[in-house]
Formats: C-alpha cells, structure tokens, sequence
C-alpha cells in the first residue's frame, strides 16, 4: 500500500489543475510482520511503526495533455511523513493556494505556498503539526474551510479512539488554534475512529456544522479490547455561540469515506459513505427545510474550467459568510465542487463577491435564495458589479 489519496489544485494560478497525491508507507506482503496475540490466535492490523513511510507527490499539469512530477523542486518531497489525506485553501489569502496534509502518528504538514512554484513546510510553526498537548495524532482525515465566518479558512481533522479530533481556528494567518475543549468537540470524539469529514451547513442554518464517518481501525476490535469495531457516523451541529452539539445517526459500520453533494437539489446538503463491512449508504439530508440556502456552480475561463480555488463572500442582512471551490474534501472521497451557502431565515443575498484564482473580482446584487445559481468568469474588462433584482434570475441560473 501506497497511496490513499490526493486532490486536484491549481498551485501556479496558470489555469490548469495540478495533481496531488498523498502517500502512505511501503508495504510489502512477503515481509508483512506478524501483528496480534498469538497465543489468543487474534490477528490485527500492525502499527504504522512497523512501516517506512513516503513523501508525497506533486504533479504539473503542462497543458499538453501530460504531468510532471515536480515534487522535488518544489519542495514537497523533502518531507516524508505517513500521509493519509490532503485538503488546499489559501490560509492567508495571498492568492496561492496551500496544502494541508495529515500523516498517520507523525507530525502533520502544512505546505504554504511562495507563489513562485515552490512550497515551505509550515505546520509546527502555524501551530497544526499537533493536538493542544503537543502530540502527533493518528490523523486522518480533514477539511480545510471557513468554519466560524470570520474570512479565514480553518482546520478540522479526524483520529482514532482515545485520541480527540482537532479543530484548528485560523487566527490571521499567521498562526492556528486548536478549539476542540472549548467548542466541546472533545468529548462526543475521544471514543470514536474518525475517518472521513465534512464542514458544511447541513441544517442551512448559516453555521457550518462537522460530519464524521467514523469506524475502528480494526474489524475485530472486539475480540482483544472493549471497543466496538462498528461504529455510527457522527454530526456535530454548530450553534449560533459557535459550540457544538453531538449527534450519532445511522447504522453502524466500519465506515471510511464520505463524498458530500446536494444530490437531489433540495438544497440540503447529502453524503455518501464508503464502509469496509458492505455496501456503500447514501444519507439523505432530511433536516427541517424552513431554512434558505443558496449553490453557486462556477465556471472558469481565464481560471481553471471547474474554478478550483475561487473564494466566495456572502453578505446578508444577519451577517456575512465565506467559502471556496473545492472537491478534496475528507479522506479517500472526492465531493461536488458546487458551493453551498445556509442562509438561515433570509431569503436575499444583498452582495456575493468572487474572487476567481486568477485574481479577477466579479460582485453579484441582490440574489433571491433557494436555488443553484451558475456564474462564468468574467473578462477583466467586464469583470464590473452585475446587479439583478430581487425577485430576477440571472440569465444563467440553472434553477
């Protein structure tokens, strides 16, 4: 096993996606050690210190129809961890995107981005490598997002049982810091193995909320502890104070990823899981709908076509909001690249502001609510305020 996953980025602003590819370690069936208790005759998944880990990969798209591999002129594979997965967003909004990386036991990576194609590992220094005690966790893993709506993109990761799942608040981009004990995370997490996540506004409420597909590491975990290897997903819905409230829902499972979408165009935002035990289950989002909500599909033209990398703010009457396009979102999943706005009780948007990755701003007025709205990037000569009335659909609404 090597790889697990990796995500799409443009990292060069040169409108064409990069590839980033998270490794895991080396392993070999011939060698494989021997994990467990012999004389029970139980057989367990080994510890990631049996195993040699590898750097992660990034690859250059050159427009061409092939990649590059510039992982080590750029900086990314002098690091060797034990990745399990990835998330970007630009965490002190420069314009370049950054990469976010949890390793398995060993010190997370934060890669920030110098803009000149090159990547400087900061992730002890920014205050995210480890939990508040100083200890690197099994991390796996994460999303990269604003979570408080104060502009600034923030960091939520999953670990395994006894360990609790950090939530990094972004204090300016210049340094993180880990909220979980005073936005009560820690307790509904300690006894749970998280896997993949998700920060969306799940109730449309206008505060973001964290869902965690969780399960054991191992499938046996009965047979030598008092853990349940088969475990319920998990919802932490966040409240106007901004602490969370814990919710475990659906069967349980050796649950892994979770992809999130709006798939039946309700407005609520859906998920998908991936278990190790069956089938994959689909979650239908049945939370109360007298709450609005409002879904941008972006389309790039100068920028990349999908707009990896847009940054959207949101401006209502009871407050402002933030996001970003992205579809590397969890662990070993892929999610929608449509963004989702909870807009709680207001039915009008009185200002969106995109910024494309390529710089260019486009500002949309007076947006009712309850629908996907599709917005092409503009030329930088008519990149000018659009305004549309408050019961009128832009010319390209989809719905």
């Amino acid at each position: 096993m090597r790889t697990v996953g990796g995500g799409w980025l443009d990292y060069d602003n040169d409108g064409r996606l990069d590839l980033f590819v998270v490794n895991y370690v080396h392993w070999d069936a011939v060698k494989e050690p021997a994990c467990g208790d012999p004389v029970e005759q139980v057989r367990t998944y080994c510890h990631p210190r049996f195993y040699q880990g590898f750097a992660n990969q990034l690859f250059h798209n050159d427009g061409n129809g092939r990649f590059h591999d510039v992982s080590d002129s750029s900086g990314i594979g002098a690091h060797v961890g034990k990745g399990m997965a990835v998330a970007f967003a630009d965490l002190d909004d420069d314009g370049w995107p950054d990469i976010f990386v949890t390793n398995d036991t060993q010190p997370n990576f934060l890669f920030h981005n110098q803009g000149n194609g090159t990547f400087e590992e900061m992730a002890e220094a920014l205050g995210v490598a480890y939990n508040n005690e100083g200890l690197a966790l099994s991390s796996m893993g994460a999303d990269f997002r604003d979570v408080n709506n104060d502009g600034r993109p923030d960091i939520f990761v999953t670990a395994v049982i006894n360990e609790t799942f950090p939530l990094f608040f972004n204090r300016g981009g210049k340094v993180f810091e880990e909220m979980t004990d005073q936005l009560r995370i820690s307790r509904s997490t300690r006894l749970l193995s998280g896997w993949s996540t998700g920060i969306y506004d799940f109730d449309n409420d206008g505060f973001k909320d964290l869902f965690v597909a969780a399960g054991h590491v191992q499938d046996n975990a009965e047979l030598f502890s008092d853990h349940r290897s088969r475990q319920r997903c998990l919802m932490l819905r966040q409240t106007p104070t901004g602490i969370f409230s814990s919710e475990q829902f659906g069967p349980q499972g050796l649950f892994r990823g979770a992809a999130f979408a709006d798939f039946d165009g309700d407005g609520r935002i859906d998920v998908v899981t991936t278990r190790l035990d069956g089938p994959a289950i689909f979650f239908a989002n049945r939370s109360a709908a007298q709450n609005h909500w409002l879904e941008l599909r972006l389309v790039g033209t100068r920028s990349n076509r999908d707009a990896i990398g847009a940054k959207l703010h949101l401006f209502t009457s009871s407050g402002q909001q933030w996001n970003h396009v992205t579809t590397t979102v969890g662990y070993a999943s892929a999610s929608d690249k449509v963004v989702h706005f909870g807009l709680g009780r207001e039915t009008l948007v009185r200002r969106l502001e995109i910024v494309w990755p390529n710089g260019i701003r486009q500002t949309l007025e007076n947006l009712t609510a309850d629908r996907l709205l599709v917005v092409t990037e503009p030329s930088e000569a008519s990149a000018a305020p659009l305004h549309f009335g408050a019961r009128g659909a832009p010319p390209s609404a989809a719905r």
